[in-house]
């Protein structure tokens, strides 16, 4: 289980998250939802430890992470695996080099292992056989299957999905979403995916939490969820520019 307590963070005398506070339930498939800026992805980042809050705490599995030394925060990462929004490939890499990053720098299994463990990685997100290629060789939707093979190589607990259908088309959106789910079903693995895609909210989660200038207001079900009555959340969920935006004060 992830709790997130009570999270504060600012850039510059700029507040981007105010107080959220969050409990990801071991197993779910967790959806944060809410608009560009709101503060999704510096949530994640706090959640792998890439960033430190000015006030608050994140305990993984009863750990509290925040101020723990890097040997501690390293074991903690192992973990946790992540697909970046723009999958965070290294151009000057191979597929294979770059998917087994990880391993090979915590020098976790030997060479045949991770070259056996790198093609099941890529079975597994169906591109078997691809390990020469560049980056640059890649579509947008392989990048994507790539940066989450990479994810998948340390057999995390916890996969953090930043944004997965961002810029591509409803096709490849699809082959993702299923991707998740396939993963999630075979793996049980915890999954807490940053979305504003509601399409893909509704298909791959079944916990869902909305931020809004900077704050945890809504967490339910997609049930729950179509039937807030809470006009934020409606008004997110609708995406109809036409409605007056509207204010939880």
């Amino acid at each position: 289980m992830i709790a997130i307590q009570n999270i504060h963070k600012s850039f510059d005398r700029k507040s981007v998250l105010q107080g959220a506070s969050l409990t990801i339930e071991t197993g779910a498939s967790h959806i944060i939802i809410g608009r560009s800026g709101c503060g999704k992805s510096v949530l994640l980042k706090h959640i792998i430890g890439l960033l430190q809050p000015d006030q608050g705490q994140i305990v993984i599995d009863g750990k509290a992470i925040v101020g723990i030394s890097k040997n501690e925060l390293y074991a903690i990462r192992r973990r946790i695996g992540m697909l970046f929004q723009n999958a965070a490939l290294f151009d000057s890499l191979t597929v294979e080099a770059n998917i087994a990053l990880g391993v090979r720098e915590h020098r976790l299994y030997s060479e045949p292992d991770i070259r056996k463990k790198v093609a099941e990685k890529l079975e597994m997100v169906g591109l078997p056989g691809i390990e020469p290629m560049s980056p640059a060789e890649l579509s947008g939707g392989m990048r994507k299957r790539v940066g989450l093979a990479r994810a998948l190589m340390m057999e995390p607990d916890y996969i953090l999905y930043d944004e997965p259908t961002t810029g591509l088309d409803p096709i490849m959106a699809d082959v993702i979403n299923r991707l998740i789910l396939r993963i999630q079903e075979t793996t049980g693995v915890t999954s807490i995916i940053v979305t504003h895609d509601m399409v893909s909210a509704y298909m791959v989660g079944n916990a869902m939490s909305m931020l809004h200038d900077g704050r945890v207001i809504f967490t339910g079900t997609p049930d729950d969820i179509r039937s807030s009555q809470n006009p934020l959340v409606q008004q997110f969920i609708s995406g109809d520019s036409a409605v007056e935006p509207v204010s939880e004060k």
